[in-house]
């Protein structure tokens, strides 16, 4: 427990310094003249630029070390790619997409939701993952005896943390029409789903909406929480490039195919989301 919440303080705190330096450095940053940027022209460069987020178990820092789910997905993307990367992070969403439209970054390499509205915007890559946003609240033994929710009804007149840009944000405000009751959404603009989970955990707050997958990984650690209350349907997740990169976008999805016929990406996945399935005997 103590090493889980180390490991969220340093992310807070990096995530603040770092997301300091890059909004400086990126509001100073005008938008080119045109001019083309797909594979052709990365190819020749040399390097494949990301953004991403600090999260667990995305990414994140370790001590002296980098790991995650997506610095790892990067570096392996790369080696088949035979070219180096740059990261970034950055926590909104928002201007991730705004340095993808910069063309500071090549791509967005995080959770991103599938929708119609982005596709509309952006290319996807092949769906990385199934993910869906759960009702994060402690179990009756934590919470002195009192049962977690399970109907969406009984959220009228409760307060739900979501982090800033959460995915889950539409489906909090149509949530209340269909209630036909207020629910006080605090959109935080500094934690992400680990913060949110663990202040939870501790009794700081009662209810958040975060991605079930980043949930579950952090059960083991806190099992005084609660995952079982569904609040979106299960969702689409990939990395999104611009419109103008179709080569890139076509790069990275056989990239990504030859990862998963030769087991490296369950075996990335499974580090981060699944560790117990490393653990078993193989046929």
């Amino acid at each position: 427990m103590e090493e889980l919440e180390r490991k969220i303080y340093y992310i807070t705190m990096a995530t603040l310094i770092t997301v300091g330096v890059l909004s400086f450095f990126y509001i100073e940053t005008s938008p080119s003249p045109y001019r083309p940027w797909d594979y052709k022209e990365i190819r020749k460069d040399g390097t494949i630029r990301f953004v991403t987020d600090f999260s667990m178990p995305g990414y994140f820092i370790d001590g002296d070390s980098t790991v995650g789910f997506q610095h790892e997905l990067i570096v392996a993307v790369c080696q088949r790619a035979g070219l180096n990367y740059q990261t970034v992070v950055e926590t909104h969403l928002s201007e991730c997409f705004r340095y993808l439209e910069l063309k500071a970054v090549d791509v967005v390499a995080r959770n991103v939701p599938i929708t119609s509205d982005l596709r509309a915007h952006y290319l996807f890559t092949d769906p990385i993952m199934l993910n869906r946003q759960v009702l994060v609240q402690r179990t009756a033994e934590a919470n002195n005896g009192t049962a977690p929710i399970r109907n969406q009804i009984e959220l009228g007149g409760k307060t739900v943390y979501i982090p800033k840009e959460s995915p889950a944000i539409m489906r909090m405000y149509h949530l209340q029409e269909e209630i036909g009751d207020t629910i006080r959404v605090y959109e935080d603009p500094l934690y992400s789903d680990e913060q949110l989970i663990i202040m939870v955990a501790h009794g700081d707050i009662d209810f958040a909406v975060c991605e079930y997958e980043v949930a579950e990984a952090m059960m083991p650690a806190l099992p005084q929480i609660d995952i079982a209350t569904d609040i979106t349907f299960t969702q689409f997740q990939a990395w999104a490039v611009r419109r103008d990169s179709p080569a890139l976008l076509d790069s990275l999805n056989s990239w990504f195919a030859a990862m998963r016929a030769d087991g490296t990406f369950d075996r990335i996945y499974n580090r981060y989301y699944h560790p117990e399935k490393l653990a078993m005997p193989t046929r």
